[in-house]
């Protein structure tokens, strides 16, 4: 599989920590978890050992992110990991000890155990379907639940995480065009316009276009095709075939192929993807599929938390 400009990953972390904006996005999520507990109720200063352990096979994510909430609201606890992110884990693993006051350890297990265990389930789906997709690549989109949360989460399971905000990349889609290709009815004639008057010295590198038929991936990729040629680039646009099915989405590669006009493009079919359609959009000629079943409506990996000692 080509590499592909929906990768964002190196946008959250860098350098073995969190990125300025992965940390604004934790503390975002963790202060309104700590906040809906209204105190988390009653306990003692004992200091005690309690140890969390999956109940499911999967994989594990979301380790900075405790020990984000840890450093930043249970100041009195200390963390030993027993895995890695990205680990794979079997029912009965243990996953960390935490050690600390028990009024602490009492008030951070449920946040603690609700972001381990959304995260890694989002991580454990989207490696299933990474691993059934195979040649192709497989993204999630902007519709999350948990925000940048779920966009490293599906990173941890080997899959893209797009684009992270609408900041983060140009993507023009059906709304767009009234704004940028004002007056046009046709929509090919549109579309064309729209790729015309695109930025190319700020957005080059990854853009989206939003197509939703035959006529408009040629109009786009025949005006980015001049553009490139003109400018002497070699940049690719990303042609977002909208909930076509793999089928018409087969058309469109065969017939950009015929024109010459293949090596300008990225094709992403979205839209009504699902599991068992992955052996058809194998066969389709698209470099990727996007779909909001990466993260959404998840089961989390079932955790538990017990004293140990």
């Amino acid at each position: 599989m080509n590499v592909l400009p929906h990768d964002r990953s190196e946008l959250l972390f860098r350098g073995g920590h969190p990125s300025q904006i992965m940390t604004q996005s934790i503390d975002s999520w963790t202060l309104a978890m700590i906040t809906d507990e209204h105190g988390g109720g009653g306990g003692s200063d004992l200091q005690i050992t309690a140890r969390v352990v999956s109940k499911d096979d999967g994989i594990i994510s979301g380790l900075f992110v405790i020990n984000r909430l840890i450093e930043s609201h249970f100041p009195g606890c200390q963390i030993r990991w027993t895995l890695k992110e990205g680990d794979s884990l079997r029912n009965g693993d243990e996953v960390l000890r935490v050690s600390g006051p028990s009024n602490e350890i009492l008030r951070c297990e449920r946040i603690l155990l609700n972001l381990l265990g959304r995260m890694s389930g989002v991580a454990t789906n989207t490696q299933r379907w990474v691993s059934e997709a195979r040649d192709i690549g497989i993204a999630c989109t902007r519709k999350t639940d948990w925000g940048l949360l779920d966009k490293w989460a599906v990173h941890v399971g080997g899959g893209l995480t797009h684009r992270l905000s609408r900041a983060d990349a140009l993507m023009i889609k059906e709304n767009d065009l009234a704004s940028l290709a004002p007056g046009i009815s046709d929509e090919c004639t549109a579309v064309g316009v729209a790729v015309a008057g695109i930025d190319m010295a700020s957005h080059a590198e990854f853009v989206v276009i939003e197509v939703r038929d035959e006529c408009q991936a040629l109009a786009a990729s025949r005006k980015w095709d001049e553009m490139q040629i003109d400018l002497g680039g070699c940049e690719r646009i990303v042609l977002l075939l909208d909930n076509m099915t793999p089928d018409m989405c087969a058309l469109i590669h065969s017939s950009l192929v015929e024109e010459g006009l293949r090596e300008w493009c990225i094709l992403e079919g979205s839209g009504g993807v699902v599991f068992d359609d992955l052996k058809r959009w194998q066969a389709s000629g698209v470099d990727l599929v996007s779909t909001s079943a990466l993260n959404r409506g998840v089961a989390p990996l079932d955790l538990s938390m017990k004293v140990v000692e």
